[in-house]
């Protein structure tokens, strides 16, 4: 369907798919590599930090199903991640950055300098609330959006964006970080997504910041290589892309909300739906206004 999901689990779980299996020896198969990477077959390139390694496809399913447990329909279409290299990603301090590539055409970033994200944020906020009396109806914790843990940033030169927000979850005293990298291309965009507790901002806020020189599209897929009247474009810019992405198609909402655990411990599906039902009605908002 040429799409592509960005998941990423913040709190993670130390069980893994076999009780035969040690942890050092399942972290041994996930294949990590670190220095220049390609990702997508020559979609783009990461020049890695030090501070990150990199999980492949393969590697990167059995992290998210097999040792944190998420639905299998979760990790389809995942590109690779990153996690830290100084941490285990199987501890419960571990974190990671699942990449994909959402293919729905090229983001026209017209509207970067007259988006008013304080407006943003409270219909953003309202599109949570209004959705919270169909995930209660489920069974599920109401979801509130706090408010910006990273306000919104657009490099328009580097054709990168990036944001985070603050999530509650029920009655949960400890927030979660829901923290977003875009990278627009020619023919869509790179996502990584970063999803933790807010414990962890300044790490992660750090360790992202890093990360943004170090991925960079490749020639023919770059931003500066679209074709106006060749290439798809996206129905949405900037302020679309900020509100959710693309991610409510396919009646996906629905399905990734059953794979929320009790545990709060997955936090996958649950991060990308509520992001997906809030660019849809913040689109429509838009569209309206």
């Amino acid at each position: 369907m040429g799409r592509v999901l960005l998941f990423v689990v913040a709190v993670l779980s130390s069980s893994i798919a076999s009780a035969q299996e040690t942890a050092e020896e399942f972290e041994s198969k996930l294949g990590y590599r670190t220095g220049v990477v390609d990702v997508g077959d020559g979609l783009a390139t990461l020049r890695l930090p030090d501070s990150f390694r990199f999980i492949g496809p393969e590697g990167s399913k059995r992290l998210l199903v097999d040792a944190w447990g998420n639905p299998a329909e979760t990790a389809e279409d995942v590109l690779g991640m990153l996690v830290p290299s100084a941490v285990s990603p199987l501890a419960d301090e571990g974190w990671g950055i699942v990449i994909t590539f959402d293919s729905d055409g090229y983001v026209d970033d017209e509207d970067a300098g007259s988006i008013d994200y304080g407006k943003m944020l409270r219909e953003m906020q309202e599109s949570a609330a209004e959705a919270n009396e169909e995930r209660t109806a489920q069974g599920f914790d109401a979801v509130r959006l706090i408010g910006w843990a990273e306000p919104p940033h657009y490099d328009a030169a580097a054709h990168k964006l990036y944001w985070a927000k603050e999530l509650a979850f029920g009655d949960s005293p400890e927030h979660t970080l829901n923290y977003n990298i875009r990278i627009l291309g020619r023919r869509g965009v790179l996502v990584l997504n970063a999803v933790s507790q807010m414990g962890q901002l300044e790490e992660i806020r750090s360790s992202s910041q890093a990360l943004l020189p170090a991925v960079e599209f490749n020639d023919g897929h770059r931003y500066a290589d679209y074709l106006p009247g060749t290439d798809k474009a996206a129905t949405y810019g900037l302020a679309g892309l900020i509100a959710g992405g693309a991610a409510a198609k396919g009646g996906l909402f629905k399905a990734l909300w059953l794979g929320l655990l009790a545990s709060k411990k997955l936090l996958v599906g649950l991060v990308v739906a509520a992001a997906a039902f809030a660019r849809k009605v913040f689109s429509q908002k838009t569209a309206e206004a």
